[in-house]
């Protein structure tokens, strides 16, 4: 699976083009979220997490009343932003206590990336190079620790962790932290789940306890078609229920401020990580 760094000679392929028409006409992410018909009521706030590397700027978003499953959300490379905001607001309507982090806190505060998902990746790549396992799973013991801590963290229920593009890897690690808590993660189109490399996240299976959703965009599968078999192995092996696709749509599809963002394949994975939680969460 690629990592960022074919992204922008993608956009050809993929490129969405009406959403310049769409943010010109203010329309913003809410608007291109649907809602669930017996959506929660939801409130949130933006709030600071103390880590052993400094304060975290995130978004906690949650039902109105009674106690919940808690989600941790990474981020793609862009970053914490509105798109990923109203995300966390359409889970937190089915039902979840939700925390979206900025990943880059260390070095800069959200927005990381000045226009969002239409931002160069060359302007943000240091960003992302800047974190490292240890970092990732660091932050992870972290952040589910302060979930855990929220009146409104059903702590009797496993929680769950989704990671979009750079946060694929962070969910792996995520899960191999802190595996008695996490009880379910989810990986869209993640980029560098398998490598060579001795902290390659695939590596770290053996470790966990969740089950997986891997939804993989059909680009990055041409570039390493071997990567989701390792995977499939791999969760075998460990005994783990995993779902790994390939979603004929192009890297970085889901978020819907995304330049390559398929409404379809995205509503498609955003349905299958509802039955992910729900089957393993609630």
């Amino acid at each position: 699976m690629c990592d960022q760094d074919h992204f922008e000679d993608d956009l050809k392929k993929y490129s969405r083009r009406d959403i310049g028409t769409l943010a010109a006409a203010g329309i913003g992410a809410a608007m291109m979220l649907p809602r669930a018909a017996d959506a929660a009521e939801v409130r949130h706030n933006d709030v600071v997490i103390q880590t052993p590397d400094g304060e975290c700027d995130a978004y906690f978003v949650t039902p109105k009343t009674g106690k919940h499953p808690a989600v941790l959300i990474w981020p793609d490379i862009f970053g914490l932003r509105p798109s990923f905001k109203q995300m966390a607001n359409r889970l937190a309507e089915s039902g979840y206590s939700v925390l979206v982090v900025n990943p880059f806190y260390r070095i800069q505060k959200a927005p990381t990336a000045a226009d969002g998902a239409k931002t160069p990746i060359s302007e943000v790549r240091p960003l992302a190079q800047s974190l490292d396992a240890t970092k990732h799973t660091s932050d992870a013991k972290t952040f589910i620790k302060w979930l855990d801590s929220q009146p409104q963290v059903d702590t009797s229920k496993k929680a769950g962790t989704t990671g979009y593009c750079m946060g694929g890897p962070i969910v792996m690690r995520t899960a191999a932290a802190v595996p008695d808590r996490i009880g379910a993660a989810a990986s869209f189109h993640g980029g560098g789940l398998v490598s060579d490399k001795p902290d390659s996240p695939h590596l770290l299976i053996p470790e966990m306890k969740a089950a997986f959703l891997v939804a993989i965009a059909e680009n990055d599968d041409e570039r390493d078609p071997e990567a989701k078999t390792t995977l499939k192995q791999a969760y075998a092996k460990a005994n783990l229920p995993a779902e790994i696709e390939v979603y004929p749509a192009g890297h970085g599809w889901c978020p819907p401020d995304s330049r390559v963002h398929n409404q379809a394949q995205a509503e498609k994975a955003w349905s299958r990580l509802l039955v992910l939680f729900q089957e393993n969460l609630a």
